[in-house]
């Protein structure tokens, strides 16, 4: 069993509160969400145009793993409202401890 992660940083457009920043998180966990895989705004959550959005996932070998987090990567760069800063992708497997 393999565990994938992917973290990604995001600047947000013209966000001036948090209720805004909201409404432009929560459609972007849902589309990454149909990936069938666990996605959250996991920090920065006190700031209005910045997000840390973390998506996981867990399958039986390491290039479905990579290919799916490869794909959320695009999916959240290609988001036009919204610029990636950067992303972090770290792979677990049975020999990890």
């Amino acid at each position: 069993m393999y565990v994938g992660s992917l973290e990604c940083d995001v600047l947000l457009g013209d966000v001036r509160s948090l209720k805004q920043k909201r409404s432009m998180v929560r459609p972007l966990l849902a589309e990454l969400r149909r990936f069938e895989v666990a996605a959250a705004e996991a920090g920065h959550l006190d700031l209005h145009r910045r997000a840390l959005i973390g998506v996981s996932c867990v399958a039986a070998d390491t290039v479905h793993v990579r290919a799916l987090l490869e794909r959320c990567e695009r999916l959240v760069a290609a988001r036009p409202e919204l610029e990636l800063l950067s992303a972090r992708t770290r792979l677990f497997g049975p020999d990890d401890d």
